[in-house]
């Protein structure tokens, strides 16, 4: 039997509020949650009688720390919402987790670029990292922070 408007309505509240716990467990050597970290493949909320929850997610590596500690312990968050009768996580390798997983807000709190945004929208100019020095090639070490120049400022007098 399909399920009723009552019965999607109920999945789609009890996801929400799964995503929601889920963003308040947090990986212990990356200060991003688990959710936007991308370690949640996929939540399924069946309501149909009393409300079950099965959700898989990965890990960063099979050599986790946490593999044997952080499943369980999503199960039981999801488990303690008042209205999911039962829960289970299913751990899965498979796809492999990556950092592209990772969400738009992750990558920020953790300073990563997003390789599909230019870094110079300026048509026509481009950058070159040197140093204080003026050096820009590889291996080069000089005294001070390397920092972006644009050509239009090696062009300008004094630059």
């Amino acid at each position: 039997m399909p399920d009723s408007p009552i019965d999607k309505l109920k999945s789609q509240a009890t996801e929400a509020q799964v995503i929601e716990v889920l963003r308040s467990i947090y990986d212990p050597e990356i200060p991003v949650n688990i959710y936007d970290l991308g370690l949640i493949y996929s939540i399924e909320v069946d309501a149909t009688d009393a409300i079950r929850v099965h959700v898989q997610m990965t890990l960063t590596s099979p050599n986790c720390p946490v593999a044997g500690t952080l499943p369980p312990q999503v199960e039981a968050k999801i488990q303690a919402l008042e209205e999911v009768a039962e829960a289970s996580v299913e751990v899965v390798w498979e796809p492999t987790w990556t950092p592209e997983r990772m969400s738009e807000a992750a990558k920020l709190e953790l300073g990563m670029e997003d390789p599909g945004e230019p870094r110079f929208p300026r048509p026509g100019f481009t950058s070159m990292t040197v140093n204080r020095r003026g050096r820009d090639h590889p291996g080069t070490h000089g005294p001070g922070p390397r920092r972006n120049i644009d050509k239009r400022d090696q062009d300008s007098p004094g630059g």
